[in-house]
């Protein structure tokens, strides 16, 4: 059911209200805004990926996977537009970091001398920033993503049980839609300054090769005809970033399950070997990531897939909020620059605000 805006945000509203579950969403470069409001405050565990809704996973086991089902929910959906923009502002001060300046750079430090002597060719190291934030309002705050980045995929999740999480993802994890089967290669960082023409260290052009190769190697015992274009540099928000898009036929929508398997969580969230790389992060990070780095979306909705990398995400209590942020880390890297480069995501966060 479409609704203007008012109406559909009004409904957003009496949910955050009851405090009973939601989600909104807007797809890369779109201008319709959907909703599924569930019936129920039952939190619903994700057992199957042939479920129809919107699923909401980690970055490990540790935490588990949910879905807003279809068969459980009301479908609403409206249009915003420049025309309905009005931009907010809050004030904010920064409370702490699960890992401050000096404490990351050491970390990373170590992850470099750990990759040195290992076999592991990159490992994401990443942090949590935590923000005070005055009398937040989340849909103006959703309203302010929807309007800062049109290329990402906006979403606000909440389930009492979970607690409400908003972002603005660049990285597609996978799509199938029509019996195409599409995913990306999204690696290394740097500051947008004006210009999409720009130049690329030697430990970004090799880190996202590394992570393309990594991603190709896996997909190819399921998909048998894959297709690249790229190395390319794309913006999302004050960030640039080389993008590949991979692109494949499938022969069955049951792939899905595999698909995810192969790919989360991808290179450009943990590192590889995916496993080794794991194993490191758990130990040595030293903050549980929950969502960040997991993937959520459409799961056989019109039937087609549509699942991202939970980035560019936080985590919304009361009036303080929790910012996710990290970097892929290789033998070449520098632990201030590595830091900087957290600073500058978290920076993309902090201006929807």
């Amino acid at each position: 059911m479409q609704l203007n805006n008012l109406d559909f945000f009004d409904k957003i509203t009496q949910k955050l209200k009851a405090k009973t579950p939601f989600v909104m969403y807007r797809n890369i470069n779109e201008v319709e805004v959907f909703g599924l409001l569930q019936n129920t405050d039952n939190l619903i565990s994700l057992d199957s990926f042939n479920s129809k809704g919107f699923v909401f996973c980690p970055f490990t086991n540790s935490e588990n996977s949910y879905i807003i089902s279809l068969n459980n929910s009301s479908k609403i959906s409206t249009v915003v537009e420049d025309s309905n923009f009005e931009y907010l502002n809050s004030n904010f001060s920064v409370l702490s970091s699960s890992l401050e300046k000096k404490e990351y750079e050491n970390l990373i430090e170590s992850t470099v001398k750990h990759i040195n002597k290992t076999k592991i060719e990159k490992i994401v190291i990443s942090r949590k920033e935590n923000v005070e934030v005055a009398n937040m309002d989340v849909i103006k705050t959703f309203i302010n993503m929807l309007h800062k980045y049109k290329n990402a995929f906006v979403y606000c999740w909440f389930h009492p049980k979970t607690g409400l999480w908003m972002g603005a993802s660049p990285e597609r994890l996978i799509q199938i839609d029509k019996g195409v089967f599409k995913t990306m290669s999204l690696a290394s960082t740097q500051n947008y300054e004006g210009s999409l023409n720009v130049n690329w260290g030697t430990k970004e052009l090799e880190e996202q090769k590394i992570v393309t190769d990594y991603i190709l190697d896996n997909l190819k015992p399921i998909l048998s005809t894959i297709k690249t274009v790229g190395p390319y540099t794309v913006k999302a928000g004050s960030l640039l970033h080389l993008k590949t898009d991979i692109t494949s036929k499938v022969v069955s929508e049951n792939t899905v399950e595999q698909l995810i398997h192969k790919l989360h969580p991808t290179p450009a969230v943990c590192g590889m070997p995916k496993e080794n790389a794991k194993e490191f992060i758990l130990n040595n990070e030293q903050y549980n990531r929950k969502y960040y780095t997991g993937f959520l979306g459409e799961l056989n909705i019109n039937s087609s897939t549509n699942l991202f990398v939970n980035l560019r995400c936080m985590e919304v209590n009361t009036n303080v909020v929790s910012i996710y942020i990290g970097g892929g880390i290789t033998a070449s890297s520098i632990p201030s620059k590595e830091w900087n480069e957290t600073v500058f995501k978290s920076n993309v966060m902090k201006t929807i605000l």
